[in-house]
């Protein structure tokens, strides 16, 4: 049964029809990802579903006392002044407690009476759980100060803060638009687990393909207004989809040929006044409709020449970068080589944006020395996006830095015709920059960082806002580009297939170099946890009483019973994964094996979560 649908939903934009009659339904425990290149109308139709619009015709229904929790794109904070007002909602009994239990926390004075009835209280809604699942998120996201003002933080940081408090609100239905965008990889990582615990019915738009892997097990493709279901990963959906494809172009191609035969009678024959001939004409249309299907499916064509590129390139010669007393590079030396396919790892705020800018010459190091090559060409996609004035056109943005671009296979072609190759049609040329999505921005940004020939590519989060089809592309591009490519990205994928090294951002501004992509970089750092995990369990834990300084941190009397209870939990739960793996071996049923499999990896989860709070305890034992 549906928790949450469409009855006959049509919604058009700028005149145009987005979709008609369009049916959606979620039932309880659905994990959706709504995917469709930009401009088909999935950021529009996650806020019907969400009740943010209304739209132009039919409704939404849902099921009685539903609680639906949206993730926009552009967040809305209805007036809220601080973080701290954001976060805990004056009409949830359990957030208020929580804030003035926080609140007494950091005081200078603490009042002993206050603390024992606070206490008290949330031990009688029992909501220390909730309590520690809140500062988890929070400090997953990187919320820290709860009294900045929402109008000071930057668009990344609004992102998160509406994520936090969508997770921390524990909807029934999340609704989340772009979810990874302004995430670090290991916070994505933390979200997939969270989003697949418990039974929670998530539908979602993403271009982050292990993400969508990992989260969703259903696909849905919005397609020229008409949505099609896929059971199953991405990698079914497309070939599910291409199938689907083949059908319709075979069956638009017979159409055709039917077509042409008709549409000679239409022109013999004199205006119909018979039933007959009505019947035939109104076939006729229906036959030029079904046609139509087999038009060429338009993608984005990245063909530009490269500069050619001497034997120096650029040199790092211990360069350091600090701001205030914080340290962000600390005297690293590097010397780019020609085909060095490097990506960037690290926290946000970690210094990779700093990295850039230092050895694109936008900032100056501290110390240390940048040499560029004579015939180093920068290529610098930004992920702040374009600049532009309120009454630049589309055409104009390619002009301003050349009327005539040379591709790699020499021909020389005219800015307007480069515009068509990017899916920017005649007619969209001439329009304001100011009008178009925030993906059509995006792959004007790439296109204008392209056109200029670079040797050097550097794409910082390029993967945001732009649709699965066009990331396909610069993939194919990207594969082929002979240049040298420095690439950040959220996108482990794209990490993935497109580097081969990392600079690794760790603390005190060590630049750490490791040959490999991420999934290597990951396993690795996955067997050095359990390696330490395994360590501590063996070593005695020696007990020292806390000096006056950290007399904050000693565990409360709840926290040392969680402590000492988490060590059976851990223990119970690792027998059960093993007794569960021999069982294995022993079936032969699909379906028992599939639902012992699901069992495990929700064990396996819940095992992870409640080493990393032993681990987090054991260090004010």
């Amino acid at each position: 049964m549906s928790i949450l649908a469409t009855e006959q939903v049509s919604h058009s934009f700028h005149d145009k029809w987005l979709f008609t009659n369009l049916h959606f339904a979620l039932q309880k425990g659905d994990r959706v990802a709504l995917v469709g290149i930009n401009g088909t109308g999935k950021s529009t139709l996650l806020k019907i579903l969400a009740e943010q619009i209304v739209p132009t015709e039919g409704k939404v229904v849902k099921e009685r006392g539903i609680k639906i929790g949206f993730l926009s794109q552009e967040p809305s904070f209805n007036g809220m002044e601080t973080v701290n007002d954001f976060i805990y909602s004056a009409d949830n009994e359990q957030q208020q407690l929580i804030k003035a239990y926080e609140n007494l926390l950091i005081s200078d004075k603490i009042d002993e009476r206050i603390l024992a009835e606070l206490t008290d209280k949330l031990s009688a809604l029992e909501a220390w759980e909730y309590e520690y699942n809140i500062k988890t998120i929070l400090n997953r996201l990187q919320i820290s100060d709860f009294n900045q003002t929402i109008d000071s933080l930057s668009g990344g940081q609004r992102k998160r803060l509406s994520l936090a408090k969508l997770l921390i609100d524990e909807p029934d239905v999340y609704v989340l638009d772009e979810p990874t965008n302004h995430l670090d990889i290991e916070t994505i990582e933390w979200l997939e687990k969270l989003l697949t615990t418990g039974n929670k019915t998530v539908l979602l738009v993403t271009h982050d393909r292990y993400f969508l892997d990992n989260v969703c097990t259903e696909i849905r493709e919005l397609d020229k207004g008409s949505l099609f279901i896929y059971k199953g990963n991405y990698t079914y959906f497309l070939e599910k989809k291409a199938e689907r494809e083949a059908i319709d172009a075979a069956t638009a191609e017979k159409a055709q040929n039917l077509l042409r035969r008709e549409l000679e009678w239409m022109r013999r024959q004199p205006q119909a006044r018979g039933t007959k001939s009505k019947a035939r004409i109104d076939a006729f249309y229906e036959l030029e409709e079904k046609s139509k299907g087999a038009q060429k499916k338009e993608n984005v064509q990245l063909s530009v020449k490269i500069s050619r590129q001497g034997s120096k390139i650029l040199e790092l010669e211990k360069i350091s970068k600090s701001f205030s007393e914080k340290k962000i590079i600390d005297n690293f030396s590097y010397i780019f080589k020609k085909g060095d396919r490097i990506g960037l790892a690290g926290k946000n705020g970690s210094g990779k944006s700093t990295f850039l800018n230092l050895i694109t010459q936008v900032i100056p190091p501290d110390h240390g020395n940048i040499i560029i090559g004579e015939t180093t060409k920068f290529g610098y996609y930004k992920q702040e996006g374009l600049t532009f004035k309120q009454d630049d056109r589309v055409l104009d943005i390619v002009k301003n830095v050349a009327d005539y671009i040379e591709m790699a296979n020499g021909d020389v072609i005219t800015a307007s015709q480069l515009l068509t190759l990017f899916l920017f049609p005649p007619e969209k040329q001439y329009n304001l920059v100011n009008r178009l999505s925030g993906g059509e921005k995006k792959r004007l940004h790439l296109m204008r960082v392209l056109m200029a020939n670079p040797n050097f590519l550097i794409l910082d989060e390029p993967s945001n806002d732009l649709d699965i089809d066009t990331l396909n592309v610069l993939e194919e591009f990207l594969d082929n580009y002979n240049g040298v490519l420095v690439l950040v990205s959220h996108d482990r994928y794209l990490i993935d297939k497109l580097t081969e090294q990392l600079f690794i951002f760790e603390n005190s501004g060590n630049l750490k170099i490791y040959n490999g992509n991420y999934a290597d970089y990951k396993l690795e750092q996955e067997q050095i946890i359990r390696n330490e995990k395994e360590r501590v369990k063996s070593t005695p834990v020696e007990k020292k009483a806390p000096s006056s300084k950290t007399e904050k941190k000693r565990l409360s009397y709840k926290d040392q019973l969680e402590y000492e209870s988490l060590e059976k939990e851990i223990a119970e739960i690792e027998n059960t994964i093993k007794q569960n793996a021999e069982l294995l071996n022993t079936i032969t049923s699909h379906q028992e094996i599939a639902a012992i499999a699901l069992d495990i990896e929700k064990l396996q989860n819940e095992l992870d979560n409640k080493s990393e709070r032993w681990l987090e305890l054991a260090e004010y034992m």
